[in-house]
């Protein structure tokens, strides 16, 4: 698994409704920054919101990654946005088993 994986299995799991299959993707006290304009911290917290905007979103698509930038067990990823929202960003760290969970997310960022 590398970094960049993770938004390809969000995707997957998104568009098969499996909202704790998505907080699954996150460390257990990973922030994310949705709704827009709030922070939801902490998996269980995270997959409520997961829950709630499968409700209302569409399917979702896999974006053009960006190039990942690595700082030891940390990585910054990002991909370009589809739907106009600017740029998706997210800071990901390596764990002891060597894959990679999100700790900070920001899925959108209006430009």
């Amino acid at each position: 698994m590398t970094p960049e994986d993770i938004s390809r299995l969000f995707v997957e799991r998104a568009n098969a409704g499996d909202a704790a299959g998505l907080a699954e993707l996150y460390e257990p006290d990973a922030v994310l920054a949705y709704p827009p304009g709030s922070s939801t911290v902490g998996r269980d917290a995270i997959r409520a919101v997961c829950e709630e905007m499968l409700r209302r979103l569409p399917r979702f698509e896999v974006e053009e990654a960006l190039p990942t930038i690595y700082h030891g067990d940390l990585a910054l990823t990002s991909t370009k946005a589809k739907d106009g929202t600017g740029g998706r960003v997210q800071v990901v760290r390596r764990q002891p088993d060597g894959s990679w969970l999100r700790v900070i997310d920001r899925p959108e960022q209006r430009s």
